[in-house]
């Protein structure tokens, strides 16, 4: 199997008329998409990025304690990869994802009580340690999950929830379902022991597990050099005789066609696969470390990384695709902003009300009473 497999045959992939066909005429996963869709994942793109927004402003104003990750200028792997998912389908998100709880399933419709996907309200209730988080205030951007909405809860050990994805996806074999489990893990993950474990289960038992790779270029404070030998994190594909893919981070088509391929072929039986998306991490790795990180990242670095903002990106592609004319494009404009720039105005304002709900939700939700830390520690009857 040749391991750079992409949506697009490579020169090597290229054997009968029909991958000559495919070659010339490339069917991509993001030609099916309607008008309607488009400004759909651009609607949630800004979602994800006001989320982010809000709450960098809510600490900054006093409203919220605790370390804060954010998730900036990554929100195309999250929509990319959630976009085209069925909501019988699982995710695991870790901590930098946190907008992926609330993103599951909002295709369904943002309001829809049936979307099997968390409210903004319950994530922000998480963040802010109430009695009303899905994590009964035991963590604020950790453990979180539900099984009814198929989303297995986060831990802080990245990869960790690989093995358990393979769980998941082999009660799915055993049912003769056809649902996928799409994992998420920094590229400083895969050099962990259950990373390499929970590849080698799912591609001996042909698991329906698609491993996500963020791979933002740091981990914590260590390169992305000294985490991984290769010049792609994709290559650790090989070892397991799956496919690696590598995905533009920036570009949330990309990642949806690249995810959508994966999704394909994991639901016909085929297996799993690692999509690595490269983006770069645009401050430190918590709120916390944001000065640091200004010490161990060269200025010219994270001006570089930052550079290719995934809004800027995507309203290109719709711009010149007519989808958008440019006056709507300049509508609302966050792209290219630090956090503490940008304004209310600069979004749709239905994003800015739906945050702004779940932030009062959570704000005016109570704290938890001291016997909870106590309960749900151990089994109970």
């Amino acid at each position: 199997m040749n391991q750079k497999s992409t949506v697009i045959p490579s020169e090597e992939e290229v054997k009968t008329e029909e991958d000559k066909e495919r070659k010339a005429k490339p069917i991509l996963p993001r030609n099916s998409l309607t008008r309607e869709d488009h400004l759909e994942i651009l609607r949630q793109i800004y979602l994800a990025r006001y989320f982010d927004v809000r709450l960098i402003k809510e600490k900054r104003r006093g409203r919220l304690r605790g370390t804060l990750y954010s998730s900036q200028n990554q929100e195309a792997i999250l929509v990319g990869t959630l976009y085209g998912l069925r909501s019988d389908d699982w995710i695991s998100p870790v901590h930098r994802d946190m907008p992926a709880f609330f993103l599951k399933d909002m295709r369904s419709g943002w309001d829809n009580p049936e979307r099997k996907g968390m409210s903004i309200a319950q994530v922000c209730a998480q963040v802010w340690g109430k009695a009303t988080a899905p994590g009964r205030a035991k963590d604020n951007w950790s453990h979180i999950g539900s099984v009814p909405l198929g989303i297995i809860p986060s831990t802080s050990m990245l990869a960790s929830t690989i093995p358990v994805a393979c769980g998941v996806a082999y009660d799915f074999k055993l049912r003769n379902h056809d649902g996928v489990v799409l994992t998420y893990n920094g590229e400083g993950s895969t050099a962990r022991g259950d990373f390499h474990e929970g590849l080698n289960l799912a591609a001996i038992h042909d698991l329906a597990v698609i491993v996500v790779v963020e791979n933002n270029q740091w981990a914590y404070g260590t390169p992305v050099e000294l985490e991984c030998p290769t010049e792609d994190v994709a290559d650790r594909a090989r070892g397991y005789n799956i496919p690696g893919l590598v995905a533009d981070g920036q570009d949330v088509l990309d990642v949806y066609d690249k995810t959508m391929w994966c999704v394909e072929r994991a639901r016909k039986g085929l297996g799993p696969s690692i999509i690595e998306c490269k983006t770069y991490r645009a401050f430190g790795h918590g709120d916390h470390d944001d000065q640091r990180a200004d010490r161990y990242r060269s200025k010219e670095e994270i001006e570089r990384g930052r550079r290719r903002d995934p809004i800027a990106v995507y309203k290109t592609y719709l711009v010149e695709n007519g989808i958008l004319s440019e006056e709507e494009a300049k509508r609302y404009s966050p792209e290219g902003k630090h956090a503490i720039q940008v304004t209310d105005e600069d979004f749709p304002p239905e994003v800015v009300e739906a945050v702004r709900k779940g932030v009062e939700f959570a704000i005016a939700s109570p704290l938890p009473e001291p016997e909870e830390a106590f309960k749900h520690v151990f089994v109970e009857e």
